[in-house]
């Protein structure tokens, strides 16, 4: 499955807690991040991460493009609501793409953990059958 991670600047600490706490499912999966994001997360974790361009530099645009193709099946995207910085990947627009297309997006550390429980139990296999109809 495709994993798709943001994380703003003010969540980047406790997104790489949950990449380190979960490496052991993240790395059975394809993982996608922004430029930053994806950056920490192989760092602290050795995870290989594709990388889009920085949030602030349109990766939060590629992010999209992607859901949009149906080529991402779960989106974690941690941000801070009270302190949404200018130039920051937009929250509204990722969260909107997700409902469209169908895709599992998890906000925060409790919605990400049920997700990837969910994912590592197979609950989420549905999503390689709805892109594959797509194709």
């Amino acid at each position: 499955m495709n994993i798709g991670i943001i994380a703003h600047n003010s969540k980047k600490s406790l997104m790489e807690d949950f990449c380190i706490a979960y490496k052991g499912i993240l790395q059975k999966h394809e993982l996608y991040a922004t430029g930053t994001t994806g950056r920490r997360i192989e760092d602290v974790t050795n995870l290989r991460v594709h990388k889009f361009l920085a949030g602030t530099l349109g990766g939060d645009k590629q992010f999209t493009e992607m859901i949009a193709r149906n080529d991402m099946d779960i989106v974690i995207f941690f941000y801070n609501p009270e302190m949404i910085a200018e130039g920051e990947p937009k929250v509204d627009r990722i969260v909107r793409c997700c409902d469209q297309y169908t895709i599992p997006v998890a906000t925060n550390i409790a919605t990400a953990e049920c997700l990837i429980m969910a994912l590592d139990r197979g609950d989420l296999d549905w999503r390689e059958s709805s892109r594959e109809s797509t194709l």
